[in-house]
C-alpha cells in the first residue's frame, strides 16, 4: 500500500504523528474516522497524488500515532488538540496552508481546525458526518438506538475498555458491518488486516473510549458556544454516503448550512465507509471539488 509515498513520524514536541507523503502540488490532509487507520486512504491518496501533494496521517490515539493517557477532563483527546497535532504535522512537512479532508473522527478533526485556524485551512471536506452539536442536541429514541456506540464509549473507565479488549475483533467488525453498505466483505483484506492490528492495540481502545469521553463533553460545549456565531470561512463539502447513519436520521447538508459560509454537497450510493468501499467515486468527488 502506498507505493512512492515516503512514510514519516513526525514529532510535535507533545506527540509523534505517523504518517505518509505523496504526490506533488497543493498540499492536501487526509484524516481517518473510528476505528480505522491512515490505510483507510490507501486506494484514494494515489489517485489525489497525481495532482497534490497527499499527507495521510494517523489522529493521536489511533494507528501508529502517540497514544498518550488521558488527562482527568479528557482534554488531551478533544478535536481541538488532535486539529493542533495535524497543523503541527502540516507545518513540520512545510506547509503553512492546506487542504483538509477527514471522515468520522477526521471530519470532527476538521471541524474544529477550519473554525479554530481559518488562517491554515484553504477548504475542507468533511465526510459521513453531522455536526457534533447536532448529534448530541438532537437525541430521540431513533437517533440514540443509531448511534448507541457514542455513549456506549463515553461511559466510565474501565467498563467500555474492559468490554472490547475482551474481543475487539468482534465489537469493531459488528460496528463496521453494521453501518450500510456491503458491510464487512465490502473492505480490502489488506487493509481490514491493518485496522485489525491497529484496534487491537489496549493502548487504541482507551485511546478511543477517550476521543468519546472528550466529545461528549469539551467537544460538545465548545460546537455549542460556537454555534450561530463562528462559521467556516472556507470551502466546504459535505459529503456523506446515502446509506451511512447521519443519512438516515438527518439531512446531513443542512445541518452544516449553519456553519459554513460556502457548502458543496456530494453523496454515493453506499453506506458510512464509502472511501474502502468506492474509492474511484470518491476520489472523483473530491479532485471536483478541491481547488487546484
Amino acid at each position: 500500500m502506498f507505493e512512492g509515498f515516503a512514510r514519516k513520524v513526525i514529532d510535535t514536541g507533545e506527540v509523534s504523528i505517523n504518517c505518509v507523503v505523496g504526490g506533488d502540488g497543493p498540499p492536501v490532509l487526509l484524516l481517518h474516522g473510528n476505528p480505522q487507520n491512515l490505510v483507510m486512504w490507501a486506494n484514494v491518496a494515489p489517485l489525489l497524488a497525481k495532482h497534490f501533494t497527499v499527507v495521510c496521517a494517523d489522529l493521536r490515539g489511533f494507528g501508529d500515532s502517540s497514544k498518550p493517557v488521558p488527562l482527568s477532563d479528557y482534554s488531551n483527546y478533544g478535536f481541538r488538540v488532535m486539529a493542533s497535532d495535524q497543523i503541527a504535522v502540516m507545518e513540520r512537512l512545510g506547509f503553512s496552508r492546506f487542504h483538509v479532508v477527514g471522515h468520522d473522527r477526521g471530519a470532527r478533526t476538521a471541524h474544529r481546525m477550519a473554525l479554530d485556524r481559518p488562517e491554515v485551512v484553504l477548504s475542507a471536506a468533511l465526510l459521513d458526518i453531522a455536526p457534533t452539536y447536532t448529534m448530541y442536541s438532537s437525541v430521540d429514541l431513533n437517533t440514540a438506538q443509531g448511534f448507541w456506540m457514542w455513549f456506549f464509549l463515553a461511559r466510565p473507565a474501565p467498563l467500555p475498555e474492559r468490554m472490547i479488549g475482551a474481543d475487539p475483533d468482534f465489537f469493531n467488525e459488528s460496528l463496521m458491518g453494521s453501518l450500510g453498505g456491503p458491510g464487512l466483505k465490502g473492505f480490502d483484506k489488506e487493509q481490514l488486516d491493518d485496522y485489525r492490528r491497529c484496534w487491537r492495540d489496549p493502548d487504541m481502545i482507551r485511546s478511543v473510549c477517550s476521543d468519546y469521553r472528550a466529545a461528549i463533553t469539551i467537544d460538545f460545549a465548545m460546537d455549542q458556544a460556537d454555534f450561530g456565531k463562528k462559521k467556516i470561512q472556507c470551502p466546504v463539502l459535505a459529503f456523506w454516503g446515502e446509506d451511512g447513519a447521519p443519512a438516515r436520521f438527518f439531512d446531513v447538508g443542512e445541518t452544516w448550512r449553519p456553519w459554513c459560509e460556502s457548502l458543496t454537497a456530494a453523496t454515493l450510493p453506499s453506506g458510512h465507509f464509502f472511501i474502502d468501499y468506492m474509492p474511484e467515486d470518491t476520489a472523483k468527488v473530491l479532485l471536483d471539488f478541491l481547488p487546484r
